[in-house]
This record gives C-alpha cells, sequence and structure tokens, in this order.
C-alpha cells in the first residue's frame, strides 16, 4: 500500500506539471513566429490583412479591385500585426494562469505571477528577434503585448470574482 500511495503521489505531481505544456506549446508558438524572418513575417501579415479586406468586402457585398484591396489591407496590416501580438500574449497568459491554478495556486498570487512571467517572456521574445535577419527588439512591441497579458488577466481576475459572486449566491 505504501508504494501505491507513493505512486499516487508521484503521478499526481507529474500531472499538475503537464498542466503548463499548453502554456510551454504556446511560448514555442510564439518563439516560432519570431524567428521568422523580417521578409517572412511581414509577408504573412500582408496575407492575413488581405484576407481580412476580403472577407469584409464579401460580407458588406461590395466588388474591390485588387488594387483597392492592396491599399485597404497596407492601411490595416500595422493593426492585424499588433493585435495579433496581444491576442499571442493574452492567450499565454490564459494558459500560464491555468497551470498555476491547477497547481493550487492563490489567485492573486497566480495572477501577480502569471502576469510577471508572461511580460518578462515578451522582453525576452524580442531580445530573441534582434538575432534574426530584419527584425530587432522593441519596446513597443514588449509594452503591446503587455496590453494583451494586462488584458486577459483583467478578464481572468473578474472571471474568478464573478464565479465567486455567483456561487455565493446559490448558497
Amino acid at each position: 500500500i505504501r508504494n501505491y500511495i507513493f505512486m499516487y503521489r508521484k503521478t499526481k505531481k507529474i500531472w499538475k506539471l503537464c498542466a503548463f505544456l499548453p502554456a510551454l506549446f504556446m511560448m514555442g508558438v510564439i518563439f516560432s513566429f519570431s524567428a521568422q524572418t523580417g521578409t517572412q513575417s511581414g509577408s504573412l501579415s500582408h496575407d492575413i490583412s488581405v484576407r481580412v479586406v476580403e472577407t469584409k468586402g464579401r460580407f458588406f457585398h461590395q466588388e474591390l479591385e485588387k488594387k483597392e484591396i492592396e491599399k485597404q489591407a497596407d492601411e490595416i496590416e500595422f493593426y492585424i500585426r499588433k493585435a495579433a501580438h496581444m491576442t499571442e500574449y493574452a492567450v499565454l497568459t490564459l494558459l500560464v494562469a491555468f497551470g498555476f491554478y491547477v497547481n493550487g495556486f492563490r489567485r492573486k498570487r497566480w495572477l501577480m505571477v502569471g502576469f510577471i512571467f508572461c511580460v518578462l517572456y515578451a522582453a525576452t521574445d524580442e531580445f530573441h528577434q534582434s538575432f534574426v535577419g530584419g527584425r530587432g527588439p522593441s519596446v513597443r512591441d514588449v509594452g503591446i503585448d503587455s496590453l494583451g497579458v494586462l488584458i486577459a488577466t483583467i478578464l481572468l481576475d473578474v472571471g474568478q470574482k464573478l464565479v465567486k459572486l455567483l456561487k455565493g449566491r446559490r448558497h
């Protein structure tokens, strides 16, 4: 029985550590995007911007010529790019918070530690870009990434408080 209890505790610890695997996967995704050259990254952003404009055109029944699509795509590309940064880091924040939550951290602690961790990862990611051709570190991008982290942290905090409030009303 003692061996069974030991194995149970060991397995439980392994599963708790596995709760961080989605966050590690997301960190890998972010790292791979940052490893793209400036040309590759710009091309991806431009392609997405073109698709957004084309989708908008279909939704509003607009017949846009290629030249107009390209013009509109160029106008929104910066915003698409920065929204992607914020979204990546918001998702990372949610996944890091999940890992801390599963491992029994108290809400305030996992919110604070998760926030700090994700902001630091954003800074190291920008440093990583200084070694990639056509890319460079940007304090502004760390700020934009951190805004995504902040938004996710606020949503988590409000969500947790709402769940606590709703649980209190049931009893």
